[in-house]
């Protein structure tokens, strides 16, 4: 071989070296995840300002999964869908639930966990009963935009119910003793009462909220109602992270019982 053909060879190979390099590099999507920051221990801002938690963790592992590079964007609750209609991220990944009012604006996933609401007193409290007579002038917490809110405004109409911009407000006030009751999501609820500092002030009272009229079909990621095929991606690693055991060890970080059955 002669030495031109060689380097000629060589530079070749470099050049195609180099294309290899930046169409994998390219290849790379960058998404932006969104979620509240303000809803432990499924999302929540730690001492480091980092965004932490399951949901996170859930939406980070989806990520890898479908090869993309996702950055974490903090939404307060009451601008997090117009946030997503608004280009500001790519999907929301925040504990919501899969309800028919919320698909007229956005399209969701196959459920990532199953939704339960509950309710919440002082251990020292006389409530003894859930209906709205019994509840009759009573101040019930609620965190606004949710689907806890709605059903708390709807169910109790009689009650003063208190709607907060989060829902470590409702839980202050519950703890501080401003309210009465509060209406929240379950495991939120029960993490709080469990581990929380606060929290131990406060039970669950009374069953399980399981109305499919404001639970929906469990907890979903939202996506703009254009994105099927992002979408559908998210829906097949979703799959993959149950089925290569990633959805489990992330679960066991969290909770006791696993979310996606409820068992």
């Amino acid at each position: 071989m002669t030495g031109y053909n060689y380097m000629k060879i060589r530079h070749l190979s470099a050049i195609a070296l180099t294309c290899a390099v930046a169409s994998s590099t390219v290849s790379a999507e960058d998404l932006r995840l969104g979620t509240e920051g303000a809803y432990p221990p499924f999302n929540f801002i730690d001492a480091s300002g980092e965004i932490k938690g399951f949901d996170v963790d859930i939406g980070l592992a989806l990520c890898e999964k479908i090869e993309a590079n996702c950055s974490v964007v903090a939404q307060d609750w009451d601008g997090i869908i117009p946030g997503l209609l608004a280009n500001k991220y790519d999907f929301i990944i925040a504990s919501m639930f899969i309800t028919d009012e919320r698909k007229k604006q956005v399209d969701f996933s196959d459920p990532y966990y199953l939704a339960a609401m509950t309710h919440v007193v002082a251990k020292d409290s006389d409530i003894t009963e859930i209906s709205n007579e019994a509840l009759a002038d009573m101040v019930i917490g609620a965190q606004s935009g949710t689907t806890q809110a709605d059903y708390a405004e709807a169910t109790y109409p009689d009650a003063d119910v208190r709607l907060y911009p989060t829902q470590d407000e409702v839980n202050l006030d519950m703890a501080s003793g401003r309210i009465d009751m509060v209406v929240g999501d379950m495991l939120p609820m029960l993490d709080w009462v469990n581990k929380a500092d606060d929290g131990a002030c406060c039970e669950l009272i009374g069953e399980p909220i399981t109305d499919p009229a404001f639970v929906g079909d469990g907890v979903g990621i939202a996506l703009r109602q254009d994105d099927d095929e992002l979408r559908e991606r998210l829906n097949g690693a979703l799959l993959e992270i149950r089925a290569d055991g990633t959805y489990q060890a992330i679960n066991k970080k969290y909770f006791d019982i696993d979310v996606y059955t409820m068992k």
